[in-house]
């Protein structure tokens, strides 16, 4: 497995506890944030992965990380019975609700508290899971894809949407001078929380990606695994079933 990365190694609070507290001083500023480092694509990727699971007519979903309900919205194209968010950040929670709410989707989709590697449902309850940029912040990921495949029913699908890098030397070049340098100065004057936006670059250069990661999806007895990279591999967006 990869390396864990913290965002304050010097803490001695557990990943998890950090991360909670990290997106919760970000959570204002989330979106915005969002929106400027990925100049916009991240909607369109969204959309992408939540297009593979047409096929399928997913009833219940479980959106995983769901931070600020952006994929549980983006979900709602695929007209379900319900969505249900799980994150451990409250206050990345609460700006999802308010989303949800002027949106007119409270009956649709409901957001709760709860950590990944602890998911409160019982086995094979979920048609369909998804996971957007959340998959680098689990303490530990075997175990966070071992709860995942319980709570998923047989034939149902997961779709992640990850960070990735890009293979020719001139794009991981131009990707690593933009997310090293650039990326933490628009973090700090946005949302004042440069360190955040360092631990979030440094988890994603951490991430095993591509093939590492499907071969990760396989050993914890997903099928169907495929690895479909976007903007030069910039990000992937997995897809897999139980």
């Amino acid at each position: 497995m990869n390396k864990q990365i913290l965002p304050d190694r010097h803490s001695s609070d557990t990943k998890s506890v950090q991360v909670e507290q990290m997106f919760d001083s970000i959570s204002p500023k989330y979106d915005l944030l969002n929106r400027i480092m990925t100049l916009g694509t991240d909607k369109g990727w969204r959309r992408k992965a939540i297009k593979m699971l047409e096929p399928l007519h997913p009833k219940i979903i479980l959106d995983i990380a769901t931070g600020t309900a952006d994929f549980a919205i983006e979900a709602l194209l695929l007209q379900p019975e319900r969505i249900i968010g799980i994150d451990i950040s409250n206050k990345m929670l609460e700006i999802g609700r308010q989303k949800i709410k002027s949106l007119h989707a409270e009956q649709t989709i409901i957001l709760q508290t709860a950590n990944s590697e602890a998911i409160p449902f019982e086995n094979n309850y979920f048609d369909a899971i998804t996971i957007g940029y959340g998959v680098r912040n689990f303490e530990n990921l075997a175990i966070g894809l071992q709860e995942i495949y319980r709570v998923l029913k047989p034939g149902g699908a997961l779709v992640i949407l990850e960070t990735s890098q890009p293979t020719s030397w001139w794009q991981k070049f131009c990707v690593n001078l933009y997310t090293t340098k650039i990326v933490p100065l628009i973090g700090r004057l946005v949302s004042n929380n440069g360190i955040a936006y360092k631990y979030l670059i440094q988890s994603a250069q951490n991430f095993p990606y591509g093939e590492a990661f499907v071969q990760i999806l396989k050993q914890q007895n997903f099928k169907t695994t495929t690895c479909t990279p976007l903007l030069f591999g910039v990000s992937s967006i997995y897809f897999a079933s139980k």
